[in-house]
């Protein structure tokens, strides 16, 4: 199934709108400009040539009333002011003219039969010829048929010009209205660009980002309406985080207390029941997974309301993960990494060894165990992939289980309980690094991507 074609941006409407408006306006007035024009130049020649005839009429009845006079030798005789031929049907029937290229064939047959009747007129007419215009005047005391024919060439030629010229003007005219709907589209998308950047600056954690004052009235109300509205998300975010961490720093000293209690009662061990030292591991399990709930909390408290500001610190990512994989204890003939290849980002040390560590604990936790890390580097992006030897995530659960407090389906991936956190401090980490989290199949199960921007890029 074929898809329409895509639809035209803001821009391209505005820009578009103003040359065809532009277009309009000025085919209209070309169009009306050259009507006008040509039905004043014809209707002056018209006039001009009708007030010519009578004379000439007038001027060959007076000579033919000289005794003598005779219609062919008078016509041979005569001459016009402008050029124009003059034909004349005589009383035999017989047509007379003073031109070689003009006669009898030249006059329109309505106007013939017009004055045949004994009524004047006018009439345009084209040919082989070209265009022209024929009067006529029927010269009773001598039954005669007096017509008067000019040649409109010359005036056809003005109005070619004309129209030529102002066809041309209505082309810049819809030139110059595109050129000022570039300019108008700009100056209307402008403001929206500014608010797409400020909301975008604000989607990637810099809740300071704000729109700038304007003078503009027309504008004032919607800068002052987005910027009162990111200060209330900004409050509303910190309030949030700081609730957060205010909750984890209370819970913190009463869970300390029953590690302390369930550690001294853990002391004591060997004189409690076999019931009893099952419900004391049970305990102690229960409080290692609250405590890491806890830190979860903390570390994403800080993630959300701690100052966004720039990253400055280079980090050897294939270097962070061979420490991380020390430092937890685990072997690193699990990495592969070549340092040649270029590992460098800009990053929040600390925060990225919490993300590495997560990934790591996922896999224990619920993939069956790191079965391979690569750190790899693109033009671009450094990649560090941890591949698990669990079953797989299903497709549909891949970009929901980094989310808060999500899981996966226990079935599918034979998890141990969890908070859900640890992949969503992941997400958030990679997000705030201007990179991403994802996940995927891997040759044994599957594979989780942590994906950062290359620091020499």
């Amino acid at each position: 199934m074929s898809r329409g074609p895509a639809p035209r941006g803001l821009r391209a409407r505005i820009v578009v709108a103003f040359g065809v408006g532009g277009l309009l306006v000025s085919s209209v007035l070309a169009v009306t400009t050259y009507v006008i024009t040509r039905d004043y130049l014809l209707g002056q020649r018209e006039q001009s040539l009708t007030q010519q005839a009578y004379a000439d009429a007038a001027l060959l009845r007076n000579r033919l009333h000289t005794a003598g006079a005779r219609l062919g030798d008078e016509l041979g005789d005569f001459t016009t002011s402008d050029g124009a031929a003059v034909v004349v049907r005589g009383r035999d029937g017989n047509w007379y003219s003073t031109s070689l290229d003009l006669g009898a064939d030249d006059v329109p047959p309505a106007l013939d039969r017009l004055v045949t009747d004994g009524t004047p007129g006018s009439q345009r007419a084209s040919g082989s010829a070209g265009p022209r215009l024929a009067v006529g005047v029927p010269i009773r005391s001598e039954g005669l048929e007096f017509f008067e024919i000019s040649r409109l060439t010359s005036l056809q030629q003005s109005l070619q010009t004309l129209a030529v010229v102002l066809a041309a003007g209505a082309a810049a005219a819809t030139l110059a209205g595109a050129v000022a709907g570039v300019t108008a589209s700009r100056r209307t998308v402008r403001p929206l660009e500014d608010v797409a950047a400020a909301a975008t600056r604000i989607a990637g954690g810099e809740l300071s980002a704000r729109l700038a004052p304007t003078d503009d009235p027309d504008l004032t109300g919607i800068v002052t309406s987005f910027n009162s509205m990111v200060d209330a998300l900004g409050a509303r975010i910190e309030r949030d985080a700081r609730f957060v961490a205010d909750v984890s720093h209370e819970l913190r000293s009463p869970l300390t207390g029953l590690v302390t209690s369930v550690e001294v009662v853990g002391a004591h061990g060997a004189e409690l029941s076999s019931r009893g030292q099952q419900a004391l591991g049970l305990v102690r399990t229960e409080l290692a997974r609250f405590r890491h709930a806890l830190d979860d909390l903390l570390a994403l408290a800080r993630l959300d309301g701690g100052p966004r500001g720039e990253l400055t610190e280079e980090v050897s990512l294939g270097v962070l993960t061979a420490e991380v994989l020390g430092v937890t204890g685990r072997s690193a003939t699990v990495l592969e990494w070549d340092p040649a290849g270029g590992s460098q980002v800009k990053a929040d040390k600390p925060a990225l060894q919490r993300a590495l560590t997560n990934l790591l604990d996922n896999a224990d936790r619920h993939g069956g165990g790191v079965h391979c890390v690569q750190v790899a580097a693109t033009e671009e992006w450094v990649l560090v992939h941890v591949d698990d030897a669990g079953p797989g995530v299903p497709e549909a659960d891949r970009q929901r289980i980094f989310e808060r407090f999500a899981r996966g389906s226990r079935a599918a991936r034979g998890s141990l309980p969890g908070a859900g956190l640890g992949l969503a401090i992941v997400a958030e980490t990679a997000a705030r690094h201007g990179g991403s989290a994802s996940c995927s199949d891997g040759p044994a199960g599957a594979r989780f991507t942590l994906a950062l921007p290359r620091a020499d890029r």
